[in-house]
């Protein structure tokens, strides 16, 4: 009976003399609009290829009303989804001039499951779905892939741009969606009714809510496949504010000219060894050196005096463990906030449980006990002080923020410090903004996302694709592996796969490195493969080592260095 009423109602509502068919037209695409279901195809005047959902695929929306503008090719749908009464507000404007179509969607309630909208639009043999991926990937869309899944817009460990797209791998036709409201957004990627690969837009609640409305722009290419999304998407992150070349960034810090080239060193034994270490490298050839291993004030001063030598430590402001657990955990980490217990950490929903972080193994072996996350909105003052303090002393140059951009964009829900996606960007970004501006280091932090470009100078792992990492990378960083494994030699040092989609972006704001438990030197049978990618990409090589491996083999070590240096 409920069934018969609210279909009654929904026939209700709909508009009689809404057109059954909407066309927008533009100087390059024509886009049709569906007046009973929604669907969206765009027709590519230049290819000729109608891009659209698959024929006899069902979306579940009804429209109830078609406004169609007088003045411009621009149309709002007012659309129903029976299932979860879910009614949005999709308005299409075209561009007249070029090959561009932006939709923004509006809705207002409770948001309980992610909504993917437009529906993604079907795919062919040979299209391959275009990916920023840390650097960036491109799957052909009809092989099996692991690890291709709903990527999320608000994290280093997602999408690192707020794009992505198909292109055909003959033509380089194809389509870029811009993410225009990535902070609750994602990349909805599966399989169509045949077995292909297919992404689209899909958008998460703020806060349990639809929120604000949510946008995207569809931009159509004739040729030119991911490196015409990469020059818009270049002028795209202009316009809004993203872009900031190290021409600028230098007049502020001087000291970014050290890290352009510089081979990145992470070794933890070293004891009172560093000086003699970056002696040697620099001796060998290794000029460039972007010291990461700490050291104390005379070392500091010393290396400091070396040319070419930027000294910089590891620092974190996310994971808090309890204190009521330090005597049951294998170690304590000098940088955890502890202070910030309870009363700051991040409440991952309403009923007031808090967000986990790293875990940290139990002394007896039994298991693990997770960190808590602090709130970002409570980071900036402990890192003010802690690096303020440190600085009297210690003449550091650099700094490298752990997890701050490779961790989502948390919601909190604590009644103190509520916090949205979007203010959880704001406040990460001003934890890098206090490194960057207030202390003139030069700023690193973990994996990488455009979001911090503005503020960062490098990223630790944006070169090893995070999907397709070694096991525990971030655990085992010391161990170095003989065999290397599948999704290694296909996807991580694939070049079948890769594509330098952020290199093609912001390669002039941000130094790309590999990740530290994913280094050069970590796997020797691809070790010069991966000095090649470096050479490829215009990077500089990271290197993370022990006394003992360095003693064995520094001459590895300098001819690895060789073959990037000169491009990065």
């Amino acid at each position: 009976d409920y069934q018969i009423r609210r279909v009654g109602t929904v026939r209700d509502r709909m508009n009689p003399a809404r057109p059954k068919q909407v066309t927008l037209d533009g100087r390059n695409v024509q886009v049709v609009l569906d007046g009973i279901t929604g669907n969206l195809s765009v027709h590519d005047k230049r290819t000729g290829r109608l891009w659209s959902r698959e024929t006899g695929a069902v979306d579940g929306w009804l429209v109830l009303d078609a406004v169609v503008s007088d003045d411009k090719p621009q149309a709002t749908l007012v659309m129903l989804n029976p299932e979860t009464t879910r009614e949005i507000r999709a308005t299409f404007t075209v561009d007249p001039d070029s090959s561009e179509v932006q939709i923004e969607i509006a809705s207002d309630g409770p948001l309980s499951h992610p909504l993917d909208f437009p529906s993604a639009f079907a795919t062919r043999k040979g299209d391959r779905l275009i990916v920023p991926m840390n650097e960036g990937m491109g799957f052909p869309v009809d092989e099996e892939h692991s690890r291709l899944w709903r990527t999320i817009a608000y994290g280093g460990h997602g999408i690192c741009m707020g794009f992505f797209g198909v292109a055909e791998d003959a033509t380089g036709a194809g389509w870029m969606c811009i993410l225009e409201t990535p902070d609750d957004a994602a990349m909805a990627v599966g399989k169509g009714r045949d077995g292909l690969w297919q992404n689209g837009p899909s958008w998460d609640a703020t806060m349990g809510q639809f929120g604000y409305a949510r946008r995207v722009r569809y931009v159509f290419f004739d040729k030119g496949g991911p490196v015409a999304m990469c020059k818009r998407y270049r002028r795209y992150a202009k316009q809004i504010g993203l872009f900031k070349p190290f021409t600028e960034k230098v007049k502020h810090n001087p000291k970014i000219d050290k890290l352009i080239g510089a081979a990145n060193i992470w070794t933890f034994d070293a004891g009172q060894e560093k000086l003699r270490l970056v002696a040697e490298m620099q001796s060998l050839g290794m000029d460039r050196l972007l010291w990461s291993g700490a050291g104390s004030a005379d070392e500091l001063v010393a290396m400091n005096a070396r040319t070419n030598v930027l000294t910089g430590r590891y620092d974190i402001y996310q994971d808090i463990m309890d204190p009521a657990n330090f005597d049951k955990i294998s170690y304590r980490h000098s940088d955890w906030v502890t202070e910030a217990f309870p009363q700051n950490i991040n409440w991952a929903g309403p009923n007031g449980k808090w967000r986990h972080g790293w875990q940290i193994e139990k002394k007896d072996g039994s298991g693990m006990i997770p960190c808590a996350v602090i709130c970002d909105s409570k980071a900036v003052p402990y890192a003010r002080k802690r690096i303020a303090e440190e600085l009297k002393t210690k003449p550091y140059q650099a700094r490298f923020i752990d997890t701050t951009v490779a961790a989502p964009w948390f919601e909190c829900y604590h009644p103190d410090h509520p916090m949205t996606r979007t203010q959880s960007r704001q406040y990460k970004m001003e934890l890098l903004r206090l490194v960057s501006e207030t202390f003139n280091l030069v700023c690193g932090s973990e994996t990488g996302h455009e979001a911090a470009v503005p503020f960062c100078d490098y990223f630790e792992g944006m070169l090893s694709i995070g999907n397709y990492r070694v096991e525990d990378a971030g655990r085992n960083m010391w161990r170095i592996l003989d065999d290397v494994p599948e999704q290694i030699s296909k996807y991580q040092v694939g070049e079948r796969y890769r594509l330098p989609l952020w290199e093609l972006v912001y390669h002039d704001c941000v130094v790309a490195q590999w990740y530290w438990g994913d280094y050069n030197n970590k796997l020797p049978k691809v070790w010069r493969k991966r000095d090649l990618f470096n050479a490829l990409y215009g990077t500089p090589p990271m290197y993370l080592f022990g006394l003992k491996q360095w003693d064995e083999m520094k001459a590895s070590f300098a001819a690895s260095y060789q073959v990037a240096e000169p491009v990065s």
